[in-house]
């Protein structure tokens, strides 16, 4: 099946020329359409000052807004504003600003008298969002759950920044995959590539089309930038479309209408100060903003920053391959593998954080002879491989540089163009991991809003710059310095006939000893890691963009296989969304549509032009893979409000519509209702649907391997190839080898005795990802604004969840057949020829795929989360949160594992004061979470439960426009884990100093 057609390649070039064109000429209409509507009025000016009420100190940076319009301004250093517009009298100013109670006033006439003092609000509990919903209300009437962070709230928190801060809200789970590299999550699902939680800055979708995730906060807003973020955790699919299954997190930046002037930030941070397996290291953090605007009609900004520090590193030497597993040499093939009495003695060993050594995945091996106690077995004999540590840098960067231009056309309509780049370095977790250098993320964005509507198109721009994936790393350094497989297996046998003729038979005695002995003498000659060589190859191999395992079998021949991760992509998204409640007047009506467009180049590793044969996919021909590769979607929504019962009841229906030419087209429903009680106790509920195509990964991988080929879910993938209907599960090939094995060492006759163990996988068609949601609520201030209660419950069912799944292909043959059966037996590791011991003519041996497809099973995960914050006395808060989430168990076994990878409790309490004395505030946070189970194809375990403390204390300058944060994250040095296979994290102390508001008016 072809996935191009005559002439797509030169419509969309020819329409990405015209783009900007025809978007900025509808910019330019819809502006002459909007400002015809004020061009009779003449400009008028409204002035006045704002001070809080209870000092009658002016109040600088207050933010005024005209309700309804896009025209505002803010205060100067006086607490004087000045307002210029042609709206027509009446209408209302809103005030706002951080730590005080929100207040409107309703201007009549140039005469009116604005002298405004605002009261102070001790904590938060009347914001507004726009995340929930796409348009503003109050965060207590949300139809779904939805937490937010504030400028006070992030300056308040003693994480490092402000994203590390999002790991304190309530129902987040953040796993770090680098100190550079951090993954929000919710509700369970877990994985360091988050495909079902989406991210945006300023309504842009900041993943990286490829990589298919968006990089933590690689590209998004500085310290001094950031406004607030909004998080909604669960199913957002029915209004943000397919990548939001899970929940999404809105990073909302500053207007330079609102916040101008210069501002300056550093950080200075010490990290590794003991067990994390590297010497302690110094982080710097700077980053500069610029803004202004010039009469309330033209304004910039400009944010800048850079990071530089040493990894956190993974490096838990813990076998994934225990003795207890058929794959592991069992006592039930020979009763002498007893004597491998440790995980570490055992010649499969399978690190966590080590590579090509893969016994799991069924590569990396060989398969040898051993007489134990008279007995001759196989033995399963994992290749040495490296340790992650010895393959990745410590070193990371992260460089950011954005730039803003806004023009409002009138007080009602303003245009912009948003320009944001980043580079970073990190360590990303994938089926591999991959190591991160020099990533380079763009996007361009421009927009046009008006007080009730909002048309944009962004495009973003992913060059994965010179990252490289560790394993092909490993295989490679193994193959070119030891040999192949059966060169290494040939030299490990021979060392055992060595050891047996000096010292006797093997057994249980001498046997641990013996296999310890091989190794050294196979492994001779291999490139050690700290030698010269050993780098030198290293420098190679990550620049060769062929991930085959191709090498001489000559050790140190010439490099012909590499690891280097040579990705580009391209991303074009328009959207529009438009407020019609003032038209239609019976109820409130929301409705909006996108589209989307990936285009990726074939780089022979992980996408093709599957328009070429199988044997040229991953070839490079007159320098290219092949033509580009492209996945579009395209959805609409609409979404009514309507209030009951003088406003007590709320109630929200909305639908949305998505179609992918691959896929059947999916409608999202979403029915809501709100009820306030006594104006202070808010009860919601809510059920919805969602829908996840899979992502462009997911669904158009081609992924070259080596021994194990990952390929994507659309079916035109498997033409040729034929895993889908012609394969067997890895997992029953294991238990067909055990069976072989123990019964005799491996003979065609066991093998065709115990054929019926191998299950034919028949895997289906990949369909979307679907999951139906009931969440209920429950939200209220009370005591006078000293209490909040914030809770929630959810059940979550999913059905098609998109996993991979490992399987074998017999070459050549036709699964249930006896030559398919021999093809099965694990008689080497090459996957070439093999000898059978019968004497009878070789198999061909199996191709090997982990495939992207849809569980069987249908999974039901449920839970709730509780948030509490009081005000103890004066400005001391006590404030916390507590989480739970589980995952009924199925009746039956699935073709993969899911990985819920959750803990089933988590929570934190803080406590603080942001002014326990005059400009001095403190604030403490101690989290906890369970221990729990993480599966992954890369690695399976147990992560042990742990807490920290945070803790900081800040000191306000306000004669030098600065404040000074001292602080620690894990104050104690509690070194813990994330996930199986993460970074060994410790404490982290650092220092910041910002200087806000310079060269302001």
């Amino acid at each position: 099946m072809s996935k191009t057609v005559q002439g797509f390649m030169e419509q969309l070039q020819e329409a990405k020329r015209h783009f900007a064109k025809g978007f900025l000429l509808f910019v330019f209409s819809m502006g002459l359409y909007f400002t015809s509507f004020s061009q009779e009025n003449s400009v008028i000016e409204i002035s006045g000052q704002v001070v809080g009420q209870e000092k009658k100190e002016a109040l600088e940076g207050v933010s005024i807004q005209v309700k309804g319009a896009i025209a505002g301004t803010i205060t100067n250093s006086k607490g004087k504003f000045t307002l210029r517009t042609k709206l027509k009298f009446p209408f209302t100013l809103q005030f706002s600003s951080i730590g005080y109670q929100p207040q409107e006033f309703v201007v009549t006439s140039v005469d009116s008298k604005l002298n405004i003092a605002l009261s102070t609000q001790s904590f938060l509990g009347k914001e507004v969002v726009v995340t929930a919903s796409r348009v503003a209300e109050s965060i207590l009437k949300s139809p779904v759950a939805i937490q937010k962070l504030d400028i006070r709230a992030i300056r308040e928190s003693p994480a490092p920044s402000f994203y590390d801060a999002l790991e304190n809200v309530k129902g987040v789970q953040m796993i770090t995959s680098s100190l550079t590299f951090k993954v929000p999550n919710t509700r369970g699902f877990n994985i360091p590539n988050n495909f079902r939680f989406m991210q945006l800055v300023d309504g842009v979708d900041m993943q990286a089309a490829t990589l298919g995730v968006p990089l933590g906060n690689a590209i998004g807003p500085t310290e001094l930038d950031i406004a607030s973020v909004e998080i909604t955790p669960g199913a957002a699919s029915a209004l943000y479309g397919m990548n939001a299954i899970n929940g999404m997190a809105n990073l909302i930046t500053k207007s330079p209408f609102t916040h101008q002037g210069l501002c300056v930030y550093q950080k200075f941070g010490l990290n590794h100060l003991g067990g994390t397996g590297r010497d302690g290291s110094l982080l710097t953090e700077t980053a500069i903003r610029y803004a202004q605007a010039i009469n309330n009609k033209f304004a910039f900004k400009v944010n800048g920053s850079y990071l530089h520090g040493t990894d956190w590193l993974a490096d838990t030497r813990k076998n994934q391959n225990t003795n207890n597993l058929k794959t592991a040499n069992p006592s039930s093939v020979n009763p002498g593998f007893a004597a491998f009495n440790s995980d570490a003695d055992n010649p499969a060993f399978d690190g966590w954080n080590k590579y090509g050594d893969d016994a799991l995945a069924g590569s990396n091996t060989v398969a040898i002879t051993e007489t134990i106690n008279g007995k001759s077995s196989p033995v399963t004999v994992a290749r040495t491989g490296y340790w992650e540590k010895d393959l990745i840098q410590p070193a990371v960067k992260n460089i950011k540089f954005d730039a803003g231009l806004y023009y409002r056309l009138s007080d009602r309509l303003e245009l912009s163009y948003n320009y944001r780049v980043g580079k970073m370095d990190g360590v990303f977790q994938r089926g591999n991991k991959v190591q991160l250098n020099n990533v380079l993320v763009q996007n361009h964005k421009i927009e046009l809003k008006g007080a009730d509507f909002v048309v944009r198109a962004y495009e973003s721009i992913e060059s994965t710059g010179d990252s490289y994936n560790v394993k092909p790393l490993a295989d490679n350094l193994d193959l070119y310095t030891g040999g192949s497989n059966s060169q290494w297996a040939t030299k490990y046998t021979n060392a055992l006939t060595s050891f047996v003729s000096k010292n006797g038979p093997l057994t249980s005695a001498n046997l641990a000893e013996a296999n310890r002995l091989a190794r050294i003498a196979a492994d001779a000659g291999r490139a050690e890691p700290g030698s010269q060589r050993f780098t030198n190859l290293i420098d190679t191999i990550r620049h060769i963009n062929n991930w085959d395992i191709k090498s001489s079998l000559i050790p140190d021949a010439p490099v012909t296989g590499g690891a280097a991760l040579i990705q580009k992509s391209h991303l074009y998204h328009a959207e529009a969304q438009w407020d019609l409640s003032k038209k239609v007047k019976i109820f409130d009506l929301l409705v909006g549509g996108d589209a989307r467009v990936y285009s990726i180049t074939p780089d022979g590793n992980n996408f093709v032009d599957f328009d070429r044969s199988i044997a040229d996919r991953n070839k490079e021909i007159n320098g290219s893979y092949g033509n580009n590769v492209y996945y579009k979607k395209f959805g609409g929504f609409t979404q009514v409000t309507k209030t009951f019962f003088k406003e007590k009841l709320k109630v929200f229906g909305s639908v949305r519509y998505d179609y992918n030419p691959y896929f059947d087209p999916k409608i999202t429903p979403r029915v809501a209702a709100v009820y306030t009680v006594n104006q202070q106790h808010n009860f919601r509920f809510t059920f919805q649907q969602g829908y996840r195509f899979p992502s462009l990964f997911e669904a158009l991988s081609y992924v070259n391997n080596g021994r194990v080929k990952r390929v994507g879910s659309l079916p035109f993938i498997n033409d040729g190839l034929n895993y889908l209907n012609n394969s067997y599960y890895q997992s029953s090939v294991a238990n067909f080898n055990d069976a072989v094995n123990t019964y005799t060492k491996g003979s065609d006759t066991a093998a065709l005795r115990y054929k019926n163990l191998l299950q034919v996988a028949n895997l289906p068609t990949a369909r979307p990802e679907k999951i139906t949601s009931f969440e209920i609520g429950y939200k209220s201030v009370l005591l006078d604004n000293k209490l909040v209660i914030d809770f929630d419950a959810y059940t979550n069912v999913y059905n098609g969840f998109l996993g991979q799944v490992q399987v074998f292909v017999p070459k050549g043959q036709t699964v249930g057949t006896d030559s398919a059966v021999l093809s099965m037996l694990n008689r080497n590791r090459d996957a070439k020829a093999a000898t059978p011991a019968t004497g009878n003519a070789a198999s061909q041996g199996q191709d090997r795929y982990r495939v992207y497809t849809n569980a069987k099973n249908d999974y039901n995960n449920y839970g709730a989360s509780l948030g509490v914050t009081y005000n103890v006395s004066g400005k001391y808060i006590i404030g916390g949160n507590i989480n739970y989430n589980n995952i009924a168990t199925g009746s039956s076994n699935d073709i993969f594992v899911t990985g819920f990878n959750t803990p089933h409790w988590a929570g934190n309490v803080s406590f603080g004061n942001r002014e326990i004395f005059k400009n001095i505030g403190f604030n403490v946070v101690w989290k906890w979470q369970d221990a729990f189970l993480w599966e992954s194809p890369l690695v399976t375990g147990d992560i042990s439960a742990f807490s920290t403390f945070d803790g900081q204390v800040s000191f306000k300058l306000p004669s030098l426009k600065s404040t000074i944060k001292l602080g620690a994250s894990d104050l104690l040095n509690i070194k813990y884990i994330q996930y199986a296979g993460g970074p060994t994290i410790g404490a982290f102390l650092y220092g910041t100093i910002t200087v806000d508001g310079l060269l302001t008016k």
